[in-house]
């Protein structure tokens, strides 16, 4: 699979990457066994970045990636930190930073974690000198290789862009959800900044196996995070109303050639917009984890890409714009 250089991080890693959210909590369960088997899938199909958070289960993505990860170096693992206190600027302190850190290289099994990013932070902690001082200390002492910033809106992303010692920046890029393309991916791309794209398939909206009656899991997040009740509405769906979601999906889908399915182009278009380095998609089971990772072959291949960026371009404009640009 082709490999790309995360930003400042100065380390390689493939164009299409795991999220591990589905194998910690909030999609429902996944067993262990199943969750190993993922990982494993992954990596057999040159997936080389696993990211992961420390409120994944409470742990539990991480310490089943170090699990699986034992005797072997070839993975780098991005977690997260910063969510599992009160989202309030004063709880983003050098203390918490250590204690936070000390556990996931705990659950990891690692002296040094290849890179630690804030975790969705309040703008305040994003702006503030203080929280690169005590990040920048922890990669004095051996703690963390390197640090980034996941955010939810472009402001906070050109924000944390502007910092010197930020590798990356992780956000949501996807075919409906067009804003981060307009300033973000080119300032990343100018200052030498990683992108990591997140929620690449808007919480199974762009699988193309949704309709109109489709339901979730009570303990999914797609059942009860629909309008931000437990975390910022823009991480379910894209902040997508269900239904136009639906519609936008089944218009994308409808412009594929044959043989090209919607999650495979959609995987693969956000892969090649400039300034991109990695997509990040989750996978609750084998077969997922390797349609993802074969969607990197649409890079190489005769898949029209122009014209399919005309159509998310222009789905985008008419059905979504609107109610999504303003908000993130």
């Amino acid at each position: 699979m082709q490999q790309r250089i995360l930003g400042r991080t100065g380390r390689e890693v493939s164009v299409v990457g795991l999220g591990t959210w589905q194998l910690g909590a909030d999609w429902g369960d996944v067993s262990e066994d199943d969750a190993l088997r993922v990982l494993d899938t992954a990596a057999e199909h040159g997936v080389t970045l696993f990211d992961t958070a420390d409120v994944y289960g409470d742990g539990r993505s991480e310490a089943l990636i170090g699990r699986f990860l034992r005797g072997r170096n070839d993975i780098f693992v991005a977690t997260k930190m910063g969510r599992r206190e009160d989202q309030v600027p004063e709880n983003y302190s050098p203390e918490n930073f250590r204690a936070w850190i000390d556990r996931s290289r705990h659950n990891l099994g690692v002296d040094t974690l290849d890179l630690v990013q804030l975790h969705c932070p309040p703008s305040a902690v994003i702006g503030a000198d203080a929280t690169y001082d005590a990040l920048d200390a922890l990669i004095a002492d051996g703690s963390i290789a390197a640090y980034g910033v996941s955010v939810e809106t472009c402001d906070q992303a050109l924000a944390a862009i502007a910092r010197p010692g930020v590798a990356s920046v992780q956000i949501i890029v996807n075919p409906l959800r067009l804003k981060p393309l307009d300033e973000v991916l080119p300032a990343a791309q100018a200052a030498g900044v990683g992108i990591l794209a997140r929620v690449p398939l808007a919480s199974g909206l762009l699988s193309g196996r949704y309709t109109s009656n489709t339901t979730f899991a009570p303990n999914d997040h797609r059942s009860f995070n629909r309008h931000g009740e437990a975390f910022d509405r823009g991480e379910t769906f894209s902040g997508v109303d269900f239904e136009v979601g639906i519609r936008a999906a089944g218009e994308l889908a409808a412009a594929l050639p044959d043989g090209v399915s919607l999650p495979a182009a959609s995987l693969a278009w956000i892969m090649s917009r400039p300034g991109i380095t990695s997509v990040i998609p989750g996978a609750r089971n084998t077969r997922q984890a390797e349609s993802n990772a074969a969607a990197a072959d649409l890079l190489e291949g005769d898949f029209d890409m122009t014209a399919f960026d005309l159509t998310v371009r222009e789905v985008y404009e008419r059905l979504l714009r609107e109610a999504i640009h303003p908000l993130w």
